[in-house]
């Protein structure tokens, strides 16, 4: 083992730089502080050839003139089927319980360097019985799909509908990462998965409200390289549910004032697009299966021309807009119909009808929101013929992506549906033509 010994000559916030000689320790080795070998710390990067820019990953005190000393290795996380079912820091400790680990590998935390990815995408939809969902923003098998909205709109109470019905076909290895979210939230999570007898087919690791930048900032990539290890050596397609990208983003945002970086437009990091385009890469494809992931994306002060919302936008396959104005109608989930997209809408994906209904759908819409503001002055009954044949039509698609959800049974009363695909087609195409 290395034992490289360096001397801390700075502190900011989460950031220690630390003065080394001997041989250069490597961008990701793992440090730790002389005499107190739990805390730890991860060389981010290397200054005038003898100085090391670590993250304190413990967030406990340190101070100028203690010594840090190498393991001579990077972060090892633990693997393989004994994971499934168990909850996990950042770190990759268990969180759950105390009950140890079996059937695990350990694996190095490191980014995806596969070149054998794949050359023709899956094209398979993954039905998820959300209407509103599978119509205007359908979820493919190896895609990325997005679910966009300010607070308080039901981001994760989707989230978690989405898992109950995505995960309990057991096709798939669940995995769910909690990115400054609440830790009230993710214990609800896993109570109601374990309800729903899916939790042993699912890993959670978190990187909770109260944790350190450091963790939260971390928690999606020690996620997502072990999600990597059960797509190619358990041979499984995985579906990734991350909630949220924007606290992520943030999280970053922090550690880049610690390091004195200038901000770039809008008061993020410079490396945004770095940060982002590494974090959404780490979440793809290979020939030995899928990692399809659901992202939610929180919408500062509900502004959707945010620097940061917009480049995560541009990563997205598809994307489910959460309305305020749609929920305060009582409609749920509260998807903007209009607003909610999709780049897979096209034949090849979704067949002849799906695709052909889209537009036709849309059209009744946008009409309808013309109307609205006519009929609040003179009525209904006084559009013509036609215009009331789309008026009625439009507040009939509303009412019908209307949606009762499964995890909300308890606190309602109301029995969730889950609506297949195909009904949901013929439904819609009822309603467009009159039927």
């Amino acid at each position: 083992m290395n034992h490289t010994q360096a001397k801390v000559v700075s502190v900011n916030g989460l950031i220690v730089r630390a003065e080394f000689e001997g041989g250069q320790p490597s961008v990701g080795q793992i440090f730790f502080l002389k005499d107190d070998e739990p805390t730890k710390f991860q060389v981010i990067g290397i200054e005038n050839s003898d100085i090391l820019v670590t993250l304190n990953l413990s967030e406990l005190n340190i101070k100028q003139g203690d010594l840090i000393v190498s393991t001579g290795e990077t972060l090892q996380l633990p693997a393989g089927d004994g994971v499934l079912g168990r909850v996990f820091n950042s770190f990759g400790q268990t969180i759950d319980s105390d009950e140890p680990l079996k059937n695990v590998s350990y694996i190095p935390v490191e980014d995806d360097n596969n070149t054998q990815l794949k050359t023709n995408p899956d094209t398979t939809i993954i039905e998820t019985g959300i209407k509103s969902i599978d119509f205007f923003a359908p979820f493919v098998k190896g895609r990325k799909i997005g679910i966009i909205g300010g607070a308080g709109v039901g981001k994760t109470v989707l989230t978690t509908e989405l898992m109950h019905n995505v995960a309990s076909q057991g096709k798939e290895i669940t995995m769910f990462v909690g990115i400054g979210e609440r830790i009230r939230e993710a214990y609800e999570l896993r109570n109601t998965l374990a309800d729903a007898k899916i939790l042993q087919n699912t890993i959670m690791y978190l990187g909770q409200m109260n944790d350190s930048a450091a963790l939260r900032h971390m928690v999606g990539r020690s996620a997502a390289t072990v999600a990597r290890y059960m797509r190619d050596n358990s041979k499984k397609d995985v579906l990734m549910f991350v909630d949220n990208v924007y606290r992520f983003l943030q999280a970053g945002n922090e550690l880049s004032t610690m390091l004195d970086a200038a901000s770039s437009e809008g008061g993020y990091q410079p490396t945004l697009f770095t940060d982002l385009s590494r974090f959404e890469q780490n979440l793809s494809s290979s020939k030995y299966g899928a990692i399809t992931s659901v992202q939610t994306i929180f919408v500062p002060a509900d502004d959707m021309s945010d620097p940061a919302v917009v480049e995560v936008n541009k990563q997205l396959d598809s994307i489910i807009v959460l309305s305020r104005s749609v929920m305060e109608q009582g409609i749920m989930p509260a998807v903007d119909l209009l607003a909610t997209n999709s780049s897979l809408l096209i034949p090849e994906i979704v067949g002849k009808q799906h695709a052909s209904l889209v537009p036709q759908v849309q059209a009744i819409l946008q009409k309808y929101i013309s109307l609205q503001g006519i009929v609040a002055i003179i009525g209904q009954a006084e559009l013509s013929l036609v215009d009331q044949n789309y008026y009625r039509r439009a507040q009939e698609l509303i009412n019908y992506f209307k949606q009762s959800m499964s995890v909300m049974e308890k606190r309602t009363g109301i029995a969730g549906e889950f609506v297949k695909r195909q009904d949901m087609l013929n439904e819609i195409d009822h309603i467009v033509n009159g039927v």
